[in-house]
């Protein structure tokens, strides 16, 4: 795979996720926990080579249990992990997360997943990446941050298309302020944005009409801002364009909503791989949601995703 095209490199946070058991409470309700793969960027390479496309994660584990857990599922679905590095003294990163059918409350250790160096990615991957994409979480920590917005600018300049999921949480970063000034910087390179409601919530600390939030993103460079609104659906922004709305899917029953957004993103970045049109790209996003959405942990494995979603 080393050789081929890579239709998109997630750079960024490789996790153990432990979901509660118990639906409908927070960490200080929940008695146990299963164990899954997550991180927000594993996630999304992990959709996208399960639709068939060539995905490559760039990450940093712990050479432990954990890390070979997650080397073992990447391997499964036919990611690429040419790119992840193992450090001898240090724990793979784990996060517990509670089940909920709004945005989980979660509660992270985090002790490889940001030391993320240049020398993982180099400019002939780069060369033969369509989408380079990452996210607010693999940003909040040096020295990830630092080589991620330094290789987001080489890869835009080589011609690769930019992606990041705003996935704001306070509880990862410094301050807030830092945060903005690091969302700008990645912004200047015109990625495809997705945010949602409650990021930028807890973003911008009060509630925005969607046109300021637009606004905030096309005035730092971006022409295309993807605002998802939950069960309400989601809002396209294209500069210059009339605003684009869907609706979401009806679901009878929410199993889970972890990994509900990179679900979304994930079928909206592989329709643009494929070249589809922006309204196309937003119902295969939201096919995708929603068949999240009805199964916990992970998509399933049993059915052909393709052939429900174009």
């Amino acid at each position: 795979m080393e050789n081929n095209n890579i239709d998109i490199l997630c750079v960024g946070e490789v996790l153990v996720d432990f979901i509660g058991h118990q639906p409908g409470v927070l960490i200080n309700e929940t008695r146990d926990y299963h164990r899954y793969l997550g991180g927000s960027p594993t996630n999304v390479a992990m959709n996208m080579a399960r639709l068939g496309l060539n995905a490559a994660l760039v990450a940093t584990v712990g050479q432990d249990g954990f890390g070979e857990y997650i080397f073992k599922r990447l391997n499964e679905v036919g990611v690429n992990i040419d790119f992840i590095k193992q450090l001898g003294r240090n724990a793979t990163s784990v996060i517990f997360v509670s089940r909920s059918e709004g945005t989980p409350d979660f509660l992270p250790f985090r002790d490889t997943d940001y030391k993320i160096t240049e020398d993982q990615i180099t400019s002939e991957t780069l060369q033969k990446t369509k989408i380079y994409h990452t996210t607010c979480f693999a940003l909040s920590k040096k020295p990830a941050q630092d080589t991620i917005i330094k290789k987001a600018e080489e890869a835009y300049n080589l011609g690769c298309k930019l992606s990041i999921d705003v996935n704001y949480a306070r509880k990862l970063w410094e301050s807030r302020d830092e945060a903005l000034s690091v969302i700008k910087a990645y912004c200047k390179f015109n990625p495809l944005v997705k945010v949602s409601e409650d990021d930028m919530l807890r973003l911008f600390e009060k509630e925005l009409p969607y046109e300021e939030i637009f606004e905030f993103f096309h005035n730092q460079g971006v022409d295309t801002v993807c605002l998802t609104l939950g069960s309400k659906g989601v809002v396209l922004s294209q500069k210059g364009k009339e605003l684009i709305k869907m609706p979401a899917i009806k679901i009878e029953k929410v199993m889970d909503a972890t990994g509900a957004g990179d679900a979304f993103w994930s079928g909206f970045l592989f329709a643009y791989i494929n070249e589809k049109p922006v309204t196309e790209c937003l119902e295969v996003a939201l096919k995708l949601a929603a068949l999240k959405l009805q199964n916990v942990g992970r998509l399933p494995d049993n059915i052909n995703i393709v052939s429900k979603l174009l």
